[in-house]
Protein backbone atom coordinates (compact mmCIF):
# COMPACT_ATOMS: atom_id res chain seq x y z
CA UNK A 1 0.00 0.00 0.00
CA UNK A 2 1.13 3.54 -0.70
CA UNK A 3 2.55 5.33 2.34
CA UNK A 4 -0.14 8.03 2.47
CA UNK A 5 -3.08 6.15 1.02
CA UNK A 6 -6.34 8.04 1.70
CA UNK A 7 -4.62 10.68 3.85
CA UNK A 8 -5.51 14.37 3.51
CA UNK A 9 -2.31 16.43 3.34
CA UNK A 10 -1.87 20.21 3.35
CA UNK A 11 1.46 21.56 2.09
CA UNK A 12 1.87 25.23 2.90
CA UNK A 13 4.38 26.82 0.57
CA UNK A 14 3.82 23.95 -1.83
CA UNK A 15 3.91 25.68 -5.20
CA UNK A 16 7.68 25.53 -5.80
CA UNK A 17 10.97 24.18 -4.53
CA UNK A 18 10.95 21.68 -1.68
CA UNK A 19 7.24 22.23 -1.09
CA UNK A 20 6.38 21.30 -4.68
CA UNK A 21 8.51 18.18 -4.40
CA UNK A 22 6.57 17.18 -1.28
CA UNK A 23 3.28 17.74 -3.12
CA UNK A 24 4.37 15.41 -5.92
CA UNK A 25 5.63 12.76 -3.51
CA UNK A 26 2.48 12.87 -1.36
CA UNK A 27 0.22 12.51 -4.39
CA UNK A 28 2.35 9.63 -5.64
CA UNK A 29 1.90 7.94 -2.25
CA UNK A 30 -1.88 8.09 -2.41
CA UNK A 31 -2.76 11.31 -0.56
CA UNK A 32 -5.38 13.90 -1.35
CA UNK A 33 -3.25 17.05 -1.34
CA UNK A 34 -3.97 20.74 -0.89
CA UNK A 35 -1.15 23.18 -1.56
CA UNK A 36 -0.83 26.90 -0.95
CA UNK A 37 1.26 29.61 -2.53
CA UNK A 38 1.19 33.25 -3.50
CA UNK A 39 1.50 32.83 -7.28
CA UNK A 40 -1.63 31.30 -8.80
CA UNK A 41 -0.07 30.69 -12.21
CA UNK A 42 2.55 28.43 -10.61
CA UNK A 43 0.29 26.78 -8.05
CA UNK A 44 -2.52 26.07 -10.46
CA UNK A 45 -0.14 24.47 -12.96
CA UNK A 46 1.25 22.15 -10.29
CA UNK A 47 -2.28 21.32 -9.18
CA UNK A 48 -3.27 20.50 -12.74
CA UNK A 49 -0.19 18.34 -13.24
CA UNK A 50 -0.65 16.35 -10.01
CA UNK A 51 -4.37 16.35 -9.25
CA UNK A 52 -3.80 18.37 -6.08
CA UNK A 53 -5.91 21.36 -5.07
CA UNK A 54 -4.36 24.85 -5.06
CA UNK A 55 -5.35 27.59 -2.62
CA UNK A 56 -3.84 31.03 -3.02
CA UNK A 57 -2.56 32.29 0.33
CA UNK A 58 -0.19 34.90 1.71
CA UNK A 59 1.02 33.10 4.80
CA UNK A 60 2.44 36.30 6.27
CA UNK A 61 -1.17 36.95 7.28
CA UNK A 62 -1.98 34.72 10.28
CA UNK A 63 -5.63 34.55 9.25
CA UNK A 64 -4.65 33.12 5.85
CA UNK A 65 -2.32 30.62 7.52
CA UNK A 66 -5.23 29.38 9.64
CA UNK A 67 -7.59 29.53 6.65
CA UNK A 68 -5.32 27.19 4.68
CA UNK A 69 -6.41 24.48 7.11
CA UNK A 70 -10.05 25.58 6.92
CA UNK A 71 -9.96 25.29 3.11
CA UNK A 72 -8.51 21.80 3.41
CA UNK A 73 -11.18 20.68 5.85
CA UNK A 74 -13.88 22.24 3.67
CA UNK A 75 -12.62 20.38 0.61
CA UNK A 76 -11.95 16.99 2.22
CA UNK A 77 -13.74 16.94 5.55
CA UNK A 78 -10.57 16.77 7.66
CA UNK A 79 -6.81 17.25 7.74
CA UNK A 80 -4.55 14.31 8.53
CA UNK A 81 -1.13 15.76 7.76
CA UNK A 82 0.39 19.25 7.58
CA UNK A 83 3.70 20.29 6.07
CA UNK A 84 5.01 23.81 6.68
CA UNK A 85 7.39 24.33 3.76
CA UNK A 86 7.09 28.06 3.07
CA UNK A 87 10.31 29.97 3.67
CA UNK A 88 11.81 33.42 3.21
CA UNK A 89 15.60 33.50 2.71
CA UNK A 90 16.30 37.16 1.95
CA UNK A 91 19.63 38.27 3.36
CA UNK A 92 20.32 40.37 6.44
CA UNK A 93 23.04 40.49 9.09
CA UNK A 94 22.80 41.56 12.72
CA UNK A 95 24.02 45.05 11.74
CA UNK A 96 22.03 45.74 8.57
CA UNK A 97 18.69 44.00 9.21
CA UNK A 98 15.83 46.47 9.43
CA UNK A 99 12.81 45.95 11.67
CA UNK A 100 10.77 45.43 8.52
CA UNK A 101 13.02 42.63 7.25
CA UNK A 102 13.10 41.03 10.70
CA UNK A 103 9.31 41.05 10.86
CA UNK A 104 9.04 39.54 7.37
CA UNK A 105 11.18 36.60 8.42
CA UNK A 106 9.25 36.04 11.60
CA UNK A 107 5.94 36.25 9.75
CA UNK A 108 6.76 33.62 7.12
CA UNK A 109 9.31 31.40 8.86
CA UNK A 110 7.78 31.23 12.34
CA UNK A 111 4.38 32.84 12.77
CA UNK A 112 2.78 31.17 9.74
CA UNK A 113 3.73 27.64 10.87
CA UNK A 114 2.54 28.44 14.39
CA UNK A 115 -0.97 29.39 13.33
CA UNK A 116 -1.27 26.70 10.66
CA UNK A 117 -0.33 24.14 13.31
CA UNK A 118 -2.81 25.70 15.72
CA UNK A 119 -5.66 25.20 13.24
CA UNK A 120 -4.58 21.71 12.18
CA UNK A 121 -4.16 20.41 15.72
CA UNK A 122 -7.53 21.90 16.67
CA UNK A 123 -9.21 19.90 13.89
CA UNK A 124 -7.40 16.70 14.85
CA UNK A 125 -8.29 17.09 18.53
CA UNK A 126 -11.92 17.91 17.77
CA UNK A 127 -12.19 14.63 15.86
CA UNK A 128 -10.09 12.77 18.44
CA UNK A 129 -8.00 11.55 15.52
CA UNK A 130 -4.24 11.09 15.19
CA UNK A 131 -2.25 13.25 12.80
CA UNK A 132 1.25 14.16 11.70
CA UNK A 133 3.01 17.45 11.05
CA UNK A 134 6.42 18.08 9.50
CA UNK A 135 8.10 21.47 9.65
CA UNK A 136 10.76 22.28 7.09
CA UNK A 137 13.34 24.10 9.18
CA UNK A 138 17.03 24.70 8.30
CA UNK A 139 20.48 23.86 9.54
CA UNK A 140 20.68 27.61 10.18
CA UNK A 141 18.71 26.86 13.34
CA UNK A 142 22.12 25.88 14.75
CA UNK A 143 23.50 29.39 14.12
CA UNK A 144 23.76 30.07 10.40
CA UNK A 145 26.02 32.40 8.43
CA UNK A 146 26.28 36.10 9.36
CA UNK A 147 24.20 37.18 6.35
CA UNK A 148 21.19 35.11 7.49
CA UNK A 149 20.67 36.55 10.97
CA UNK A 150 16.85 37.03 10.98
CA UNK A 151 16.35 33.80 9.03
CA UNK A 152 18.46 31.85 11.53
CA UNK A 153 16.60 33.40 14.45
CA UNK A 154 13.21 32.45 12.99
CA UNK A 155 14.28 28.90 12.12
CA UNK A 156 15.71 28.37 15.59
CA UNK A 157 12.33 29.45 16.92
CA UNK A 158 10.58 26.96 14.64
CA UNK A 159 12.81 24.15 15.91
CA UNK A 160 11.82 25.02 19.47
CA UNK A 161 8.16 25.29 18.52
CA UNK A 162 8.31 21.85 16.87
CA UNK A 163 9.53 20.24 20.08
CA UNK A 164 7.13 22.23 22.26
CA UNK A 165 4.06 21.31 20.20
CA UNK A 166 5.13 17.67 19.91
CA UNK A 167 5.44 17.42 23.67
CA UNK A 168 2.13 19.20 24.26
CA UNK A 169 0.16 16.92 21.94
CA UNK A 170 1.85 13.56 22.26
CA UNK A 171 -1.11 12.16 24.23
CA UNK A 172 -3.40 13.30 21.40
CA UNK A 173 -1.39 10.96 19.13
CA UNK A 174 -0.36 13.94 17.01
CA UNK A 175 3.23 13.49 15.92
CA UNK A 176 5.21 16.63 15.08
CA UNK A 177 8.74 16.53 13.65
CA UNK A 178 11.08 18.81 11.75
CA UNK A 179 13.89 18.69 9.20
CA UNK A 180 16.91 20.98 9.41
CA UNK A 181 17.65 20.86 5.71
CA UNK A 182 20.98 21.94 4.27
CA UNK A 183 21.97 23.54 0.98
CA UNK A 184 19.44 22.33 -1.58
CA UNK A 185 19.23 22.69 -5.35
CA UNK A 186 15.98 24.57 -6.03
CA UNK A 187 14.84 27.30 -8.39
CA UNK A 188 14.52 29.61 -5.41
CA UNK A 189 18.13 28.97 -4.39
CA UNK A 190 19.22 29.69 -7.96
CA UNK A 191 17.48 33.08 -7.80
CA UNK A 192 19.01 33.85 -4.38
CA UNK A 193 22.53 32.95 -5.50
CA UNK A 194 22.25 35.19 -8.53
CA UNK A 195 20.58 38.10 -6.73
CA UNK A 196 22.64 38.18 -3.53
CA UNK A 197 25.93 36.48 -4.34
CA UNK A 198 26.63 37.38 -7.98
CA UNK A 199 26.57 33.72 -9.00
CA UNK A 200 26.96 32.69 -12.62
CA UNK A 201 25.55 29.77 -14.53
CA UNK A 202 28.15 27.42 -13.05
CA UNK A 203 27.29 28.07 -9.38
CA UNK A 204 25.72 24.63 -8.91
CA UNK A 205 28.83 22.83 -10.13
CA UNK A 206 31.11 25.01 -7.98
CA UNK A 207 28.91 24.52 -4.92
CA UNK A 208 28.66 20.77 -5.43
CA UNK A 209 32.43 20.39 -5.69
CA UNK A 210 32.80 21.97 -2.24
CA UNK A 211 30.38 19.51 -0.55
CA UNK A 212 31.43 16.25 1.15
CA UNK A 213 29.13 14.15 -1.05
CA UNK A 214 30.01 16.10 -4.20
CA UNK A 215 26.51 17.42 -4.74
CA UNK A 216 23.84 19.63 -3.23
CA UNK A 217 20.77 18.20 -1.53
CA UNK A 218 18.00 17.24 -3.94
CA UNK A 219 14.32 18.10 -3.63
CA UNK A 220 13.05 14.60 -4.33
CA UNK A 221 15.24 13.12 -1.60
CA UNK A 222 13.87 15.56 0.97
CA UNK A 223 10.32 14.96 -0.25
CA UNK A 224 10.64 11.20 0.19
CA UNK A 225 11.93 11.69 3.73
CA UNK A 226 9.02 14.01 4.58
CA UNK A 227 6.51 11.49 3.24
CA UNK A 228 8.09 8.84 5.46
CA UNK A 229 7.75 11.10 8.53
CA UNK A 230 4.13 11.85 7.67
CA UNK A 231 3.32 8.17 7.29
CA UNK A 232 2.76 5.40 9.81
CA UNK A 233 6.04 3.85 8.67
CA UNK A 234 7.90 6.36 10.85
CA UNK A 235 6.35 4.69 13.87
CA UNK A 236 6.02 6.61 17.13
CA UNK A 237 8.72 9.22 16.49
CA UNK A 238 7.72 12.72 17.55
CA UNK A 239 9.53 15.86 18.67
CA UNK A 240 12.54 15.03 16.52
CA UNK A 241 14.35 17.79 14.65
CA UNK A 242 16.56 15.90 12.22
CA UNK A 243 19.66 17.39 10.58
CA UNK A 244 19.10 16.48 6.95
CA UNK A 245 22.49 17.55 5.71
CA UNK A 246 25.94 16.30 4.74
CA UNK A 247 27.74 18.45 7.31
CA UNK A 248 27.97 17.26 10.91
CA UNK A 249 27.13 20.07 13.30
CA UNK A 250 29.39 20.10 16.31
CA UNK A 251 32.11 18.17 14.47
CA UNK A 252 35.53 19.83 14.14
CA UNK A 253 38.66 19.19 12.05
Amino acid sequence: MALLQDKVVLVNGGSQGVGAGIVRAAVREGAAVVLTGRRPEVGEKLAADTGARFVRADLADPAQARDSVAHTVEAHGRIDCLVNAAGLTSRGSLLDTTPELFDQHMAINLRAPFFAMQAAVADMKAREAPGTIVNIISNCAHGGPPFLAPYSAAKAGLAGLTRNAAHAHRWDRIRINGLNIGWTDTEGEDAVQRAFHGAGDDWRERAAAAQPMGRLGQVDEIADFVVLLLSDRSGVVTGSVIDWDQNVFGGMD
